[in-house]
């Protein structure tokens, strides 16, 4: 078993906590504002589960990227799922200004399927290298798989 290189995985754990924390700085007014004036879909959640729903998925895919980044995989392997990540990674940041922040449901609803497929190609590069990375990515494929649905709804009901 490979030594946990600590300072690595705070970094690679912290990179999206970062990113999600200042998308959700940039929209927290929106956010607000958005979920007293839209009709929401079938099974919305409640407001407060998204934050806490992100925060986890953030870890794990800095968890994800740590095991990706210390892998023996040859270097080039590494930068091409690396940069996978850091792409869909910009685009999950920009989703929540074009959706709350522009109010563009529909651009939003372009933007999170883009993202969703981003996201399957970061986890297929991920298990290559890292089963265990890959494995990771599945919770956060669900979710926006979820969140994709929340957003094609909020397009068509306002």
């Amino acid at each position: 078993m490979k030594k946990i290189n600590y300072t690595a995985l705070a970094i690679c754990v912290a990179i999206p906590l970062i990113v999600g924390g200042a998308a959700g700085l940039l929209t927290r007014e929106a956010t607000a504002a958005y979920g007293s004036t839209a009709v929401m879909p079938p099974l919305s959640p409640p407001a407060w589960l998204f934050p806490v729903a992100w925060t986890i998925l953030y870890i794990l895919m800095g968890i994800a990227s740590y095991f990706v980044f210390t892998s023996d995989a040859t270097n080039d392997k590494k930068r091409q799922a690396l940069t996978l990540y850091a792409v869909q990674l910009a685009v999950n940041f920009i989703w929540p200004l074009v959706f709350f922040n522009a109010g563009a449901y529909t651009a939003a609803a372009a933007v999170i399927l883009l993202l969703w497929v981003l996201i399957i190609a970061t986890a297929v590069s991920f298990f290559r290298i890292s089963p265990t990375a890959g494995y990771l990515m599945i919770p956060y494929i669900l979710w926006v798989t979820f969140a994709a649905y929340l957003n094609i709804g909020v397009a068509l009901l306002n």
